[in-house]
């Protein structure tokens, strides 16, 4: 237990709670101690009965049962990866700016769900962050499953294909990725290739430090 312990404190602190949430939130479905009706992202709740938890209970929830618990494992573990390596690399030392990203994508994934009657976002919000991820390190070359390699910013749309293939739909994978590109776009495209202003920097208060920090230079490489 203690080796679990040690790697569970191992984990950068945003996706430490993040995972432990996604572990917690459907663990709780799954003995019956909320109902998991409670869970989903349902627009008239939301809007009208003003269930207000609602858009993040949706974030963390997942129905894990024999048809999807492979689906949820595998996109847990995306989670893990992915989010490890966007904290510890291009965000290294500014949890501000991580939390910052976090959330711009999350609310945008909300606003979608809502228009689109998406009752989970466990995976769309798991993806933007990998999508993000993958162009930051867009020549990098990885590994996936049986061996096949290939240049990360292939990486998402993988992925996409993956999780059709074991879950049956595109819709969450889809969303994930336009929102993480949507994200990339305003933060490092539009300004660094475009000449455009920066839409996206952390506003001073969300400064975990107490004091604003100026936007790092992230070591991407753009084509």
């Amino acid at each position: 237990m203690s080796d679990i312990g040690d790697w569970f404190r191992s984990i950068p602190a945003i996706t430490r709670y993040w995972f432990a949430a996604t572990v917690a939130v459907p663990l709780v479905g799954k003995l019956g101690l909320i109902s998991p009706a409670y869970f989903f992202l349902w627009p008239e709740a939301f809007l009208y009965r003003f269930q207000i938890w609602r858009p993040i209970t949706a974030t963390f929830y997942f129905p894990v049962g024999p048809g999807t618990g492979f689906l949820y494992l595998v996109n847990l573990y995306f989670l893990y990866q992915y989010s490890t390596r966007l904290e510890t690399g291009a965000f290294d030392g500014r949890p501000a700016d991580y939390l910052f990203m976090l959330l711009f994508n999350w609310i945008c994934i909300v606003i979608t769900g809502l228009a689109m009657d998406m009752q989970l976002l466990m995976i769309p919000l798991i993806m933007s962050v990998l999508y993000v991820w993958a162009q930051l390190n867009r020549d990098m070359i990885v590994s996936f499953w049986f061996g096949t390699r290939f240049k990360a910013c292939y990486l998402p749309w993988v992925i996409l294909g993956f999780n059709y293939i074991i879950g049956g739909s595109v819709i969450n994978e889809l969303i994930g990725n336009l929102v993480g590109h949507l994200y990339f776009f305003l933060m490092f495209r539009y300004p660094m290739d475009l000449g455009g202003r920066n839409f996206l920097s952390t506003p001073q208060f969300f400064s975990l430090k107490g004091s604003p920090q100026p936007l790092p230079s992230f070591p991407i490489n753009l084509p």
